[in-house]
């Protein structure tokens, strides 16, 4: 994705989620009614949502602008007070979000906090009323533990090896330019839902990889490191530890498109690697960059195990026509989100949460799942002073033992018989 293009989409993402909120949030604070039992009666009850008081949101690189302002919307909805933290590896947008905030914000209600690790490590060691970290995995841990000391919740959105499966009876041109988005044109494989690597049939791997060089070029040209759509490693250090895992021996003579690499530009080429060991380092963590492992397996509905031998990914795909295919894919792979016959995109869809699963992250938010992420659901329970049975009050005799074990069980026969002294 480019800077112009990537820019524009987090911005009107942000607007959307603000319009929404603006609309919805009067309907999403009425308290949800809820009926009440024999047990209660006569009475009414509810559930009120609060604010929590005030959150920590740690935003991360990838998607600076969105993956800051979103929680916060929903924070703010929700009437809490919120300390941003904006990922000091995109220093432009951090600062650009703490002179946004300063000057069109209540400071009152938000506050923008810059800075690296020393800063991050200094909030993480206060008290907050929750905290939502997206980013690492193993910055992830980090997080729980500081946020463990005071009882805190957490909402992690981490990330994973998202694979899309693709069958073989598609509309193959289709597929491919939905993961070539989902992958190359999406910050280069810099995105936590992007598409980390295929699993395919061994037959049909030939006509997929002819069709992924053919559109790579339609999209990027002849050559992709000149092309002005293509994304830039984030860091140095992204770069080294992307060159390292094409340069594993288990991997290197896999390559069979791609590879090129210029350090000074930090632009690594869309890669294709075909039948890659799965014990190779590229398949033991996530790539984050633009290499794309192609698994190959007899039958497609082989690829469930593959899957399922991995930690639950924050996103899977599937690509086929087969209903029943279908139907296995949604009941046998966990995920936190999941789309069919297309990538990323459903993180558009704001009914829809946004969150991981195991080790891809836990909690969710979007739309009213923020509002609800950032909000106490209160119990409330209403009566009056009148029907004040004796029966809940000692002493306990065998008669009014009767009484409240039908009572407490909702059994309207036995309490009538228990009334008539039967």
């Amino acid at each position: 994705m480019s800077l112009k293009s990537g820019s524009n989409e987090e911005i009107s993402q942000v607007k959307s989620s603000c319009k929404l909120a603006l609309k919805e949030l009067s309907r999403w604070m009425i308290p949800e009614k809820v009926k009440t039992s024999l047990t209660t009666y006569p009475s009414s009850a509810e559930i009120v949502s609060e604010p929590l008081g005030v959150v920590l949101v740690i935003s991360t690189w990838n998607f600076p602008f969105l993956l800051s302002l979103d929680p916060v919307i929903g924070a703010i909805s929700a009437g809490n007070a919120v300390v941003l933290k904006p990922s000091e590896i995109a220093p432009a947008t951090s600062l650009l979000l703490s002179n946004l905030v300063e000057e069109y914000l209540d400071k009152s209600a938000i506050r923008v906090v810059e800075g690296s690790v020393d800063e991050t490590t200094a909030l993480l060691e206060q008290k907050w009323d929750k905290i939502l970290y997206t980013g690492s995995a193993r910055v992830g841990r980090i997080v729980m533990a500081a946020a463990a000391k005071h009882l805190t919740p957490v909402i992690l959105e981490l990330g994973g090896k998202c694979p899309a499966v693709v069958d073989s009876n598609i509309n193959l041109q289709v597929a491919v330019r939905r993961i070539i988005y989902g992958k190359w044109a999406c910050n280069n494989g810099q995105a936590c839902i992007g598409v980390d690597y295929i699993i395919t049939t061994k037959d049909f791997a030939p006509k997929l990889i002819d069709a992924l060089k053919y559109e790579l070029e339609q999209f990027f040209g002849k050559d992709p490191m000149e092309s002005k759509d293509m994304s830039r490693i984030v860091s140095s250090s992204h770069f080294a530890r992307l060159a390292m895992l094409m340069d594993d021996d288990l991997v290197s003579d896999k390559i069979v498109l791609g590879g090129q690499r210029d350090v000074n530009q930090l632009k690594i080429a869309p890669t294709i690697l075909l039948d890659v060991p799965e014990d190779a380092q590229i398949m033991q963590e996530e790539i984050f960059g633009p290499l794309m492992p192609i698994l190959t397996v007899q039958k497609v509905e082989d690829s469930f195990k593959i899957i399922q031998s991995k930690p639950k990914p924050l996103a899977a795909y599937l690509f086929t026509n087969d209903e029943q295919l279908k139907k296995n894919f949604v009941q046998n792979i966990s995920s936190g989100g999941m789309l069919i016959n297309d990538t990323i995109i459903h993180v558009a869809t704001d009914g829809l949460p946004f969150g991981g699963v195991g080790e891809s992250g836990m909690g969710s938010y979007h739309g009213k799942f923020s509002f609800d992420a950032f909000s106490h659901k209160k119990a409330v329970l209403y009566r009056s002073f009148d029907a004040d049975a004796s029966i809940r009050y000692p002493p306990y005799t065998t008669q009014k033992q009767r009484l409240l074990k039908a009572v407490i069980n909702g059994d309207i026969v036995s309490l009538i018989l228990a009334l008539i002294g039967w």
